[in-house]
């Protein structure tokens, strides 16, 4: 008879443990304060082509930005990840030889985040076409960034050498 009384006494312990645990969990997600973020990231690429430059060639550049959160807490808010638009600019031409090519994005942003300390992780792609194709890229991602001030512009300078 009493280990008949063992599984039922054991089922609603383990219930009420499993509840215990969970509730500070449940409370502090829920406690999280949310903080409104919003602003513009204006990007500019020194881009430095090396002996891949040709005439006629273009230089395509773009970025991307997304909270800078563990990725859970990506997925549990929702903060869907921000593009620039791409933008392609001459490879050569009227500059003198060896000079950076500039190439430059903009990326406006509004999210709600509970930890605007963390900023924002950016990531790009930078693409240089000859007249055959591509010719070389350079890609990276993650790059911590704090955040603007509200609704101000961050301005940011990446070198980036082919």
């Amino acid at each position: 008879m009493k280990r008949a009384r063992i599984p039922q006494i054991l089922l609603p312990a383990l219930l009420a443990s499993a509840a215990v645990w969970a509730a500070p969990a449940a409370d502090q997600r829920a406690g999280a304060a949310q903080a409104a973020v919003s602003g513009v990231y204006t990007v500019t690429f020194d881009v430095s082509l090396g002996s891949i430059a040709a005439a006629g060639g273009t230089v395509a550049c773009r970025a991307r930005i997304a909270p800078n959160l563990p990725a859970f807490e990506n997925l549990n808010r929702g903060a869907v990840p921000v593009e620039s638009a791409p933008r392609v600019v001459a490879a050569a031409g009227s500059r003198p030889a060896g000079s950076p090519i500039l190439c430059s994005v903009e990326i406006p942003f509004a999210w709600t985040v509970s930890d605007p300390s963390s900023g924002v992780a950016l990531s790009y792609e930078i693409v240089a076409v000859s007249g055959s194709g591509v010719a070389a890229a350079r890609t990276r991602q993650g790059i911590a960034v704090a955040y603007p001030e509200p609704g101000g512009t961050a301005s940011l300078r990446l070198d980036v050498t082919f």
